[in-house]
């Protein structure tokens, strides 16, 4: 039985090698960086030029196909996601990163039919390192099976997180109040922590707010962890979602977890977490939506559940949300 989606796959991992010669030539070259939604939230003439080689390549070569790409998205055209052949694209996944020459930067292609991902290409620019997944067939890191870790104690994980482009104040709070829990678990080696006294909770809001007051002041980001008796070593972010599951599928992870990000930064990674053995969950405990802009990807249910306890959810945007009325 022939293999309909293999020969589209082959063509998205190689206009992903060839997206990542423009993205490392462009390294060599001035930067012009503009801004979207937020001050930090940043664009650059690569991400635009990027996006448009790998969609007219598609065009090309596959013309009934349809599109969900980034930066396209952030010039007006619609977020959604239908039954026909998809590609969802972030040209540059970590573009701070990319625009300071920090070393993790991905072209990310995920590819969905009837809302499924049947493939996802993650192409760390910089590393030289292609990460593959086929629906049903595994995942693989420059032709080598990737697969998680099998840690099931949290103590002794590590766990990937980023701080998202929204700067809206009531989001920035509950991220760090998540950021904080994680923060505050127990230690391999020392003795629990009384969670009552030590973990942020929901009920916490005049003590989290007078922290989040004192973080503005000089020096105030101690505010964060005072009264922390656990802070651990163990919450790192590359500075972009892709690599962040990919380290996961590669078993040098435990989890990622973040709210805020879009649908173009997981759709591929995604998959290759699952492919690679591990699970996928919304902040809440439910199953995964793509759309939804929330996402915790682990090496198993055990640390992700485990996660979910921590986090302080809230709801993002969809990406699929129609847009608002001027």
């Amino acid at each position: 039985m022939a293999d309909t989606w293999q020969s589209v796959m082959d063509h998205a991992v190689a206009v992903a090698r060839k997206a990542g010669e423009v993205v490392r030539g462009a390294l060599t070259e001035d930067r012009k960086v503009t801004t979207k939604s937020s001050a930090v939230d940043l664009v650059t003439q690569t991400d635009q030029a990027v996006e448009q080689l790998i969609i007219q390549s598609v065009k090309e070569k596959f013309p009934t196909h349809r599109f969900i790409g980034e930066e396209s998205v952030a010039a007006g055209e619609a977020c959604v996601l239908t039954e026909e052949p998809t590609w969802i694209i972030d040209p540059i996944d970590g573009t701070t990163n990319f625009v300071h020459s920090f070393p993790f930067v991905a072209v990310s292609i995920g590819f969905s039919v009837s809302k499924q991902v049947e493939f996802g290409v993650v192409y760390s620019c910089l590393e030289d390192k292609m990460y593959t997944a086929r629906r049903g067939k595994g995942a693989f890191c420059n032709g080598e099976p990737l697969q998680v870790s099998e840690q099931k104690e949290i103590q002794h994980s590590i766990i990937a997180t980023e701080f998202g482009s929204s700067r809206d104040p009531e989001a920035v709070d509950k991220i760090f109040i998540s950021l904080r829990n994680v923060l505050s678990l127990p230690v391999h080696g020392l003795a629990p922590v009384d969670t009552h006294m030590h973990r942020v909770t929901h009920s916490e809001t005049d003590a989290n707010l007078e922290r989040w007051a004192a973080m503005k002041r000089p020096g105030g980001y101690g505010a964060l962890l005072k009264g922390t008796s656990a802070v651990t070593r163990r919450v790192r972010g590359a500075g972009t979602a892709a690599i962040n599951m990919c380290l996961v599928a590669s078993g040098c992870a435990e989890a990622y977890y973040e709210i805020g990000i879009h649908v173009w930064d997981v759709a591929a990674g995604s998959l290759i977490v699952s492919e690679a053995g591990g699970v996928l969950m919304d902040v809440e405990g439910g199953e995964i939506d793509l759309m939804s802009r929330r996402i915790i990807a682990a090496n198993n249910k055990t640390i992700a559940q485990r996660i979910v306890q921590e986090i302080a959810s809230f709801s993002p945007p969809r990406d699929d949300a129609p847009p608002l009325k001027q």
